[in-house]
């Protein structure tokens, strides 16, 4: 039988504007692996980009839809406002001084419960952090790419969720989800998923002054929680729509499965399978060198290739798509 609980965060989507300067930022200055250049299914003129370590691994797998000439998104409630990634304990100075050489304005580092946290922004306004912690090293980073083994990120540390009223999305998460009760200070309160080197961090933000925020460029789209398999994910999707939430059908997304619904502040939540993964279509070797598209829109590929910006990996000459 599988495992029925919720593993921790799958994948983090988000909204771009120009792709190369996305995949400059993050395969160039943050060091992720381009696991994967894809198109977005609902609108294959977009591309897809993910990030991630080596393989990919859910948990470590940050999204984008690039949308050029879109405009820019209005953080506020109702959203996923922070994405933060976790690092070595002791990589907080490195990594302050790389942000500050390659021109990334940062906050801190300053202490939030029993972490270090310094805050920035990639260049379209999308809020990140970068998290210091002992645990960090439980995971390792990749070392194929522009930062040094040591150093790089090693996945998500957790999300923040910006409310105007928290308390039925703390019912959804803690009654219904399986999250535990954390810490909580002020206005923020902490909910975890997962065990061990895979547990995640939710911060709740109760902002009721705050407007609501829009999805545009530099945004979230939305968050995904992992699913250990199809049927712990059919079983979810029973479970939520008992629970009265409209829920999607389950859809093939090609390197998972997933499913859709709304929390009750407003955040769109998927559940996503671990399987099967990014080396479906790939070799370990090769992951995020080509343009894959699904088996429903290979045969309009060379459309595709004309109407996608030619992208090429930080440092390289020769353009590919």
């Amino acid at each position: 039988m599988s495992n029925p609980d919720i593993l921790g965060i799958h994948h983090v989507t988000a909204i771009a504007s120009d792709p190369q300067k996305n995949v400059d930022f993050y395969a160039g200055v943050l060091g992720l692996r381009l696991v994967k250049r894809t198109v977005n299914f609902d609108d294959p003129g977009t591309y897809h980009f993910y990030y991630g370590d080596e393989v990919g691994t859910p948990g470590t797998i940050l999204t984008f839809f690039p949308w050029p000439g879109a405009p820019r998104g209005l953080h506020g409630t109702g959203q996923l406002t922070v994405t933060s990634f976790s690092i070595p304990a002791a990589s907080m100075g490195w990594w302050r001084d790389r942000l500050k050489a390659r021109g990334v304005q940062t906050e801190g580092p300053y202490s939030r419960f029993d972490e270090e946290v310094l805050d920035f922004m990639d260049h379209d306004g999308l809020k990140l952090e970068l998290v210091a912690h002992p645990g960090a090293d439980l995971r390792p980073g990749w070392e194929g790419g522009s930062v040094p083994g040591d150093h790089a990120i090693r996945g998500f540390y957790g999300v923040t969720l910006s409310e105007e009223g928290y308390q039925r999305t703390a019912g959804l998460l803690s009654r219904d989800m399986g999250f535990k009760e954390g810490p909580s200070f002020g206005n923020r309160f902490r909910y975890t998923v997962g065990e061990g080197d895979a547990m995640a961090r939710v911060d709740l933000l109760c902002q009721p002054d705050d407007r609501p925020g829009t999805v545009a460029v530099g945004t979230v789209h939305h968050v995904a929680w992992r699913a250990a398999d199809d049927g712990a994910q059919l079983s979810w999707r029973t479970r939520l729509v008992d629970l009265g939430y409209n829920v999607t059908p389950v859809l093939d997304r090609q390197y998972f499965h997933s499913i859709y619904y709304r929390e009750p502040g407003g955040v769109l939540f998927e559940i996503a399978t671990d399987p099967p993964g990014f080396t479906t279509d790939e070799s370990i070797a090769e992951l995020g060198t080509h343009l894959q598209l699904p088996p429903w829109l290979e045969p309009r590929r060379r459309v595709i290739e004309q109407i996608l910006e030619p992208i090429r990996q930080p440092d390289s000459e020769v353009p590919t798509r």
